[in-house]
């Protein structure tokens, strides 16, 4: 019989997941944008490999690497006062996921196509110090993050839909009034929990209770920032 052992977890379907960040995001966006300056920011970084495992028992689990590499992503902020504002942001990566896998009656091992996607909110923060073209900040993200799983087999579903958070610190530098270098370093998290998930492998174990690893991707990188608003 066809078996598949759950990978990672996620704590409500992806349809209403989705509709509810959506709406969250559409407020803030709505409540943001008649506060008058805004910045159009683009973003690339190399993210670094994170290792995670999950067990359903000691000669049931399942071992995997999300690979590192190139994440590209754009945000609009909107500034709510001189030293903060609110971002709406999206990062893309596209990585390999490559799993060991044991089910006591088998094991083996494949490499997942993998898609990640988050959709993100968060408050940029920024301090003030003498030099004007040097603004560094910080700020905590909310959102969602949607993998896809492009080469599903057997019955294994195609996109999953987890919530997400992170921390960021970086600095503005300002090469003009309109442009700026970014600097930045950040943390992006997935968080597990019970119910639903995403299924790989096969041979293997079914439904039941397991441990649960969140995914912690590091990255580093910068961009550019673009004012686009009206400026005082």
């Amino acid at each position: 019989m066809h078996k598949q052992l759950k990978v990672l977890t996620f704590a409500q379907k992806d349809s209403s997941m989705k509709t509810i960040f959506t709406l969250v995001l559409a407020c803030l966006c709505v409540s943001a944008f008649g506060q008058g300056k805004i910045k159009l920011n683009a973003y690339g970084a190399y993210t670094f490999d994170d290792k995670f495992d999950t067990y359903y028992s000691s000669n049931q689990y399942i071992e995997g690497k999300i690979k590192g590499g190139f994440q590209w992503g754009a945000g609009l902020e909107f500034a709510l006062h001189e030293d903060y504002g609110l971002e709406l942001l999206y990062y893309r990566q596209d990585t390999d996921l490559p799993i060991l896998y044991d089910y006591g009656i088998g094991s083996g091992n494949r490499t997942v196509d993998l898609g990640i996607n988050y959709i993100m909110a968060g408050g940029v923060r920024y301090a003030n110090i003498p030099n004007e073209k040097i603004q560094p900040y910080g700020g905590l993200l909310l959102g969602m993050v949607i993998f896809e799983n492009k080469d599903p087999q057997g019955d294994e579903e195609d996109s999953y839909t987890k919530f997400a958070w992170g921390l960021r610190l970086g600095v503005n530098i300002w090469a003009t009034e309109k442009v700026a270098l970014k600097l930045q370093a950040q943390l992006l998290s997935a968080v597990q929990a019970a119910g639903g998930g995403l299924y790989l492998g096969t041979g293997g174990a079914g439904a039941g209770v397991s441990t649960y690893s969140t995914i912690y991707q590091f990255g580093l990188g910068g961009g550019l920032s673009f004012k686009i608003g009206a400026q005082e």
